[in-house]
């Protein structure tokens, strides 16, 4: 067989399905009320994917169907190439059905369930789902969401927005760090240690101190990889009180952030050709009124 015919645009799901249905059922006869065809159709289908693949797939006898050494590695790949096309298809077909909420690192922090719950009550029709995605959008500009909500600086004209509040910033240490004992911390102090930032779809950058007073710096990849390094006693980390509520692990600790600018927390969406469900997703945030404390209200106390 040329490479032309092998193409895998020319391989069709349907031959896999029945690869998988033969050995799960164990025959050829009950492969085919599996798939609601005739055994001789399932005979055809194993036989034209063996000859698209240039393999033998299964060892028949009399008795029994076992898979070739090269029929396991296929039946192995196959079944994750078919939840794939399952999951697809029911992606597809629930349409508006669905409404996705992005995040990088957090939803609504300590809100996220009460906003999950009064959306279940007041739009039962419209299933929520949580994404979280390691990006500055949340996972909006790569399509893995319908809308976003986002704490990272972030250049807005590109989308709709909404601001729906702002969170008090807090210190992330590692639990026998010297500061775990103390109440809180001043933004001041902070240059006198090494800070871990993620530059990707972390909230805190550098010029919230002056040039010549700002502290050393470890750059992580993602939530995991920052809550790692700060676990270790290496370095500290900044955040919005949102990860906190989010990400609650043994050997680290929180403290409120004194004298710092709380982060705003925006919802953004496409402009062009939202879900349905965006402006009521939009308007529950804000009817909600998720974010109470003013942003010059004093950090809340030391648990």
């Amino acid at each position: 067989m040329d490479e032309r015919r092998r193409s895998p645009a020319d391989l069709e799901l349907k031959h896999l399905r029945c690869l998988v249905a033969i050995i799960d059922t164990g025959s050829f006869t009950d492969a085919g009320p599996e798939l609601g065809i005739s055994q001789a159709a399932v005979s055809r289908n194993l036989h034209a994917l063996e000859q698209f693949l240039g393999v033998r797939l299964l060892h028949r006898t009399s008795r029994t169907i076992a898979p070739t050494p090269a029929g396991v590695r296929v039946l192995s790949r196959a079944r994750v190439l078919l939840a794939g096309a399952d999951d697809l298809v029911e992606e597809a077909t629930a349409g508006h059905a669905r409404l996705h909420l992005g995040h990088a690192w957090s939803a609504f922090g300590r809100h996220t369930t009460d906003f999950q719950r009064r959306w279940h009550e007041r739009h039962p029709e419209v299933e929520l789902r949580l994404v979280r995605h390691n990006s500055p959008t949340g996972g909006l500009a790569e399509g893995m969401c319908d809308l976003a909500v986002v704490r990272a600086p972030l250049d807005l004209k590109p989308w709709s927005h909404a601001l729906v509040g702002h969170e008090h910033r807090i210190v992330a240490l590692a639990s026998d760090d010297p500061w775990a004992h103390r109440r809180s911390i001043r933004l001041d102090e902070i240059p006198a240690r090494t800070l871990a930032i993620d530059r990707r779809t972390g909230t805190t950058a550098l010029n919230l101190w002056p040039e010549e007073q700002r502290p050393a710096v470890i750059y992580t990849h993602d939530i995991d990889d920052w809550l790692a390094a700060i676990a270790t006693s290496r370095c500290i980390g900044v955040t919005p009180q949102a990860t906190a509520a989010q990400y609650r692990r043994d050997g680290i600790v929180y403290r409120p952030l004194r004298n710092a600018a709380p982060v705003p927390v925006h919802l953004i969406w496409r402009r062009q050709d939202p879900h349905p469900a965006t402006h009521a997703a939009v308007a529950l945030a804000l009817d909600l009124d998720l974010y109470r404390e003013k942003p010059d209200s004093p950090p809340p106390p030391r648990k």
